[in-house]
């Protein structure tokens, strides 16, 4: 842990593992870094920060707590495995045996029962970009009131697990709390995904380069061409809060029997295309790939961006559109399995530059946690989540000081609502068409959920129904 995170006591949680080993970064990681150089430049949106309250029936004494982590990182060979440049190239190094320093906190002094102080710990301790070279995969504090934990605090590196690998550590670590053991093996450790990659998946990553060539063959240059020159900060950040939206996306899910996310990915795709009345849409989205056999409960860094391609020459209506992009999203996931230095080499073959290929398309992901999209009680109407939509804001946040794409959205969790992230370069869409661009995305899907919608799909310039 960095010396400039720690402002109380440490103490070190002893681990033992059942080796020591080296691989090959997993594709995964490769995604984010290529070469050592990407490693140092790795920032803190790479964290996947979480706060657990520990069960009131568990030991809940500094050691106690203490030994539970021990375990889980004994138990979890990515939680000690390490990102180190060998001979050039970024490799993963685990170790048998070690120590993780524990941040303790008090917080006593909370009127929530320390909740104040884990929330600022989670600030804190995501705040600097990890030394993964260094430091293990996580950083952990315990807040402590009448000298029990009440609280931790856990930032994992991205680098190391996903969101879903971030999960599965979680509640090994409440069982842990609770019996102090967890029943069964552990699941696929990544450096385990490494030596698959190597060998017996390489067909899998044949196929996805495969299916990416193609797409790029049928895809327009640019989704966002410029419209004038940088704003200065160039970069901008918006966040749509809409109760009007959740409800809408959930009533076209329920009505079409597709996912929440595949309504918005759809409904993405109409408000790009129209932007460019294109023939023919791309849109990234971020895959899991935790269908691949054996991975469903792997600790290792799985996801990749998979490449949604939708035709649009015939200018369907929202519900063929919806349903072309539920069969084009699937093909995006099952395609999001590769080797990014193949899918490099074939994006050069193809006459694009590697490293900005992907740059010119929108970027949607999704990272609300899983629900049901059902409703309890009656579904709202038509009138319900119209008067909805004069709830909406949209916020402008702190501008990002580096950023990769010129469109990309994030779909959170917000209490009664839905939120959507915008992020954008505004040569590509300055703030006033970025504003419009989350709008006309709420319209629309209010507007889809009571009935179909034609090309251009703009509801927006069409009265409201009575």
């Amino acid at each position: 842990m960095p010396t400039d995170l720690v402002t109380g006591e440490i103490v070190h949680a002893p681990f033992q593992g059942a080796r020591s080993a080296t691989a090959p970064l997993t594709w995964g990681q490769r995604s984010m870094w290529r070469s050592p150089a990407d490693l140092a430049g790795q920032g803190i949106f790479l964290h996947l920060p979480r706060r657990i309250s520990v069960p009131s029936r568990a030991p809940a004494d500094v050691p106690a707590v203490a030994a539970a982590l021990g375990a889980l990182v004994g138990r979890h060979e990515s939680l000690r495995t390490r990102i180190r440049p060998v001979d050039g190239e970024p490799v993963q190094v685990a170790a048998e045996h070690g120590r993780l320093p524990l941040l303790v906190a008090d917080g006593g002094d909370d009127p929530d029962g320390g909740a104040a102080t884990a929330r600022e710990l989670m600030d804190r301790l995501g705040a600097t970009p990890f030394d993964l070279a260094e430091e293990w995969p996580l950083r952990v504090a315990l807040v402590v009131v009448d000298d029990r934990v009440r609280h931790l605090v856990i930032v994992f590196s991205h680098g190391t697990v996903d969101f879903h690998g971030a999960e599965i550590v979680l509640r090994d670590l409440r069982q842990l709390l609770l019996r102090g053991t967890v029943s069964g093996p552990a699941g696929l450790q990544t450096i385990d995904v490494a030596r698959r990659e190597a060998g017996r998946e390489r067909h899998r990553s044949t196929r996805s380069v495969a299916h990416w060539s193609d797409g790029f063959r049928r895809l327009p240059a640019s989704m966002f061409d410029p419209v004038g020159p940088a704003l200065e900060p160039p970069y901008r950040q918006a966040l749509l809060t809409s109760e009007a939206l959740d409800l809408a996306t959930r009533l076209v899910a329920g009505r079409h029997r597709v996912s929440t996310s595949t309504v918005l990915l759809a409904a993405t795709t109409a408000v790009v295309a129209a932007r460019q009345d294109a023939a023919t849409c791309g849109v990234l989205t971020m895959a899991g790939n935790r269908f691949q056999p054996g991975y469903g409960d792997a600790v290792a860094k799985l996801n990749q961006i998979g490449l949604c391609v939708v035709d649009l020459a015939d200018r369907p209506d929202f519900t063929a559109l919806l349903h072309r992009t539920a069969a084009a999203a699937l093909d995006a996931y099952r395609y999001a399995y590769y080797d990014p230095l193949a899918l490099d080499q074939a994006m050069a073959d193809l006459g694009h530059n590697p490293r900005t290929v992907l740059e010119p398309y929108c970027y949607l992901n999704d990272i609300r946690l899983p629900r049901h999209p059902g409703f309890v009680g009656p579904a709202p109407d038509e009138a319900t989540v119209r008067t909805a939509t004069a709830r909406t804001t949209i916020t402008w946040l702190d501008p990002p000081p580096a950023f990769l794409w010129r469109c990309r959205m994030q779909v959170i969790d917000v209490p009664g609502a839905l939120g959507v992230v915008l992020t954008v370069n505004t040569r590509y869409l300055p703030p006033g068409p970025a504003e419009e661009f989350l709008l006309d995305l709420e319209r629309l899907l209010v507007e889809a959920a009571f009935r179909d919608v034609p090309w251009p799909w703009s509801a927006g310039q069409r009265p409201a129904a009575a």
